[in-house]
């Protein structure tokens, strides 16, 4: 298995989620037969608020490593968590082959109010960066729109520029609806000194609900035709879907055809939705990455 980082540009990556608690993975593992068919360069696996799904998080990505020959990436949140916590974690993580790490804050588990050792993942880096030196490739997250909690958008590129500069490798960003935000973002990144790879976080629109939570929750913009279509759909759950995948297929296209650096693909564990919209972006795909090599 190559690392992620020998990989060609375009990157094109997966996230999944696993299920909570002691439940059974034959769920997800049936997922991800389906996903490893369409060749990703790597699959991330959630890991629930608080580390609810930890044992699981880490057992699926060594599992995508192991059985698939697929880079697997282990999200980390450490919001609630001691220094110990984290340690015995990383010990896991090794022990079970998983080096890639999507290093996160985090939200706190409802009811909850302490943030515990860490209060931002610049903090988790540093303390993975300190104990294991370079046994793991970091990656971190990113916000065309920046975090919710940011006060402006240039406080928040200063504070990805500190992540960068603990070392990590690659950045993957938050979901985003409007390529022209993300790509006058991609270039302050760049302008303010951020060379690691933008890999563009894509969700596709499946339901009504689910717009109307996602711009609830992180404050993506939702460009006026994208919400002319789920108003009009909304009463028509097919339609809506529909929609969604054109439009993400769509946009993907659209950010290939602007140099993006990777894109990342949201599931939301509907491997039906990746495969239509892989038949419409698969050629354009491997044509850019022949171009670029």
């Amino acid at each position: 298995m190559k690392d992620f980082f020998e990989l060609p540009t375009p990157s094109y990556t997966f996230e999944i989620f696993p299920p909570k608690g002691a439940k059974s993975l034959d769920g997800t593992y049936a997922t991800i037969d389906n996903l490893a068919s369409l060749s990703p360069d790597l699959i991330s696996v959630t890991y629930g608020a608080g580390g609810s799904s930890r044992d699981n998080t880490v057992e699926i990505a060594s599992g995508i490593q192991n059985k698939y020959g697929i880079c697997g990436v282990a999200h980390l949140t450490c919001v609630g968590s001691t220094r110990e916590n984290i340690w015995a974690i990383l010990r896991l993580l090794k022990s079970n082959g998983v080096s890639n790490i999507l290093a996160l804050r985090g939200d706190l588990p409802e009811g909850e109010a302490s943030l515990g050792d860490f209060h931002h993942a610049s903090e988790l880096i540093s303390f993975i960066k300190k104990e294991e030196g370079d046994t793991f490739n970091l990656f971190a997250a990113c916000y065309p729109e920046k975090h919710l909690e940011a006060s402006s958008l240039e406080e928040d590129l200063r504070y990805l520029k500190e992540k960068c500069d603990l070392g990590v490798k690659g950045l993957i960003t938050q979901l985003f609806y409007d390529n022209d935000i993300f790509c006058r973002w991609r270039d302050q990144a760049r302008a303010a000194g951020i060379k690691q790879p933008i890999i563009a976080g894509i969700m596709p629109i499946t339901s009504a609900n689910q717009i109307d939570k996602i711009v609830t929750l992180c404050g993506a913009s939702v460009p006026t035709r994208v919400q002319r279509f789920v108003d009009a759909y909304r009463h028509n759950s097919g339609a809506v879907r529909e929609a969604g995948i054109a439009y993400a297929t769509e946009q993907i296209i659209d950010l290939l055809a602007r140099g993006v650096d990777g894109i990342h693909l949201y599931t939301m564990n509907q491997p039906d939705v990746v495969r239509r919209i892989d038949e419409g972006i698969r050629s354009i795909l491997y044509s850019v990455r022949v171009k670029r090599a």
